[in-house]
Order: C-alpha cells, then structure tokens, then sequence
C-alpha cells in the first residue's frame, strides 16, 4: 500500500511541475519575438540601456596618416619617453629619474626593521598603516 501512495504522490509532484512550466512558457515571448524587437529597436537607433552601436564605416573620422607613417611617428614618441605604459591613464605616481641609491642588503635591512615594527601592510591589504 505504501508504494501505491509513493507512486501516486509522484505523479502528484510530476504534474503540478509540467502545469508550471507550461505557464511559464506561455507567458514569455517566443525567440523570434525577441529577436524581432531587438531588430526593429537597433534600426529606430533604440538600444538598451548603456549600450551605444557605433557603425565604424559611418564615424566620419578617418586617419589622414599611412599605416607606415602611424608607425613611424608612434616610434619616434618612443624613443622621445613620450608614451605611457601599458594600461596607465595618467600619472601613477613620481617619475623614476635615477638608479636607487641603497643596496639590496641596505633595503632588506629597512625591511626587517619596518616588519619587527608593525609598520609593513599585511600581504594583499591595499591599506597603507
């Protein structure tokens, strides 16, 4: 008797599932729905929040240099110390004009003194003590 409940209580669980999923397929729009809006949205120039299409063919800024010459003038700025580094956007601190004037043993030496001290930032803080 108590298998027949277990089957019936399953069949129970299995067909209040199937009447929520049914729902909630019916209520969503179909794929081409979606995709039609999104179609008629990108021609009327409608885009979703925070998203701006640019068709690089229509920017109407094209470069007046050759590929050579870009080349040229980006080494030249090179060699003149003109050019950031990788990733920086602005100045990330003091420029380095010299060689550091301590020794390695000096610096290690500064180091155990500002550890025994309490004064270094503990691995992976941001926060300066």
């Amino acid at each position: 008797m108590s298998s027949k409940f277990i089957s019936v209580a399953a069949v129970a669980v299995a067909g209040s599932l199937a009447c929520q999923l049914a729902a909630a397929q019916a209520s969503s729009p179909s794929r081409a729905d979606v995709k039609a809006e999104a179609a008629a949205a990108t021609k009327s120039g409608e885009t979703g929040a925070g998203v701006r299409r640019v068709d690089p063919k229509s920017s109407g800024t094209t470069s007046t240099m050759t590929r050579e010459e870009r080349k040229k003038a980006t080494a030249e700025a090179n060699k003149a110390g003109e050019l950031e580094g990788a990733g920086v956007r602005g100045p990330s601190g003091p420029a380095v004009t010299s060689k550091s004037t301590t020794t390695r043993a000096e610096r290690k030496k500064a180091t155990a003194e500002a550890n025994k001290k309490g004064q270094l930032a503990p691995a992976g803080d941001t926060n300066k003590p």
